[in-house]
């Protein structure tokens, strides 16, 4: 492969993230979960399966602990997590995602479906299967994070 066409593969690929990742925010704050950022989405996805640190939250989003935790700030005080104590350690908290902040998670999926769903109009489902099981191939599922 030429440097330009690895070049425009690249770029492609940048712009399919970057659209889909504002499509998902859009979709977001249209359902009404209002003052939603893209960060905080990725922070979710974290968040989702059985909370998290915020040393652990740090490290999934490649950021301090500072800037971590004043994201968990502002998501606690707009009701999207809660913190708990930590079950393993006594000195840790737990942030979990509240009903609000699940709701907001499920938003945020039906908006996933639906760009995937223009894809599959434009693609066909076949192709864009076959996209994903290769795209998985290359960049197994996780973690989910911004490119700062």
């Amino acid at each position: 492969m030429q440097n330009s066409e690895a070049m425009a593969l690249s770029a492609a690929l940048l712009a399919a993230a970057g659209g889909l990742t504002q499509r998902i925010n859009e979709g977001v704050v249209a359902r009404g979960f209002e003052g939603m950022r893209p960060a905080h989405g990725f922070a979710f996805a974290r968040l989702a399966p059985d909370g998290a640190t915020v040393t652990e939250l740090a490290a999934h989003l490649g950021v301090t602990k500072q800037a971590a935790s004043q994201l968990v700030d502002e998501v606690v005080r707009k009701g999207y997590a809660e913190r708990r104590p930590h079950p393993g350690d006594a000195r840790a908290r737990l942030i979990v995602l509240t009903e609000r902040g699940w709701a907001c998670t499920r938003a945020a999926e039906e908006t996933a479906a639906e760009v995937v769903g223009e894809w599959v109009e434009l693609l066909g489902e076949g192709e864009v299967r076959v996209l994903g099981e290769r795209l998985a191939r290359i960049a197994p599922y996780g973690p989910v994070r911004p490119a700062w």
